[in-house]
């Protein structure tokens, strides 16, 4: 079960963006998250007739590793760290470290 997965709030930890809060739009490979709104790139891309797009300068997210974010805690409204239980009948849900509250019951 992971920690962070596509849908979650999250808060960019530390680089350039450090402090953001966006979405999580897209896991990338095993440790890599795409975020939205963070994290946001140049990239220049060639036009390509048969997908109908055009050329140019394109502003893009690029991943971040998933150690540089936090999920988001309403709770607190800081970032928080995440961990997995056990309940009674058998089911893993994720609950906040700091207050033990579920993220998804």
């Amino acid at each position: 079960m992971r920690k962070i997965r596509k849908g979650d709030q999250v808060v960019i930890r530390t680089g350039k963006d450090r402090g953001k809060r966006g979405s999580v739009l897209q896991l990338v490979g095993d440790d890599r998250v795409l975020v939205e709104g963070a994290n946001r790139a140049k990239k220049h891309e060639k036009p390509n007739p048969m997908k109908g797009t055009t050329g140019g300068i394109v502003e893009k997210e690029m991943p971040i590793h998933i150690s540089n974010v936090g999920v988001f805690n309403p709770a607190t409204q800081k970032a928080d760290r995440v961990n997995i239980k056990t309940l009674d009948d058998g089911r893993r849900v994720r609950a906040f470290r700091t207050n033990g509250e579920m993220l998804d019951a």
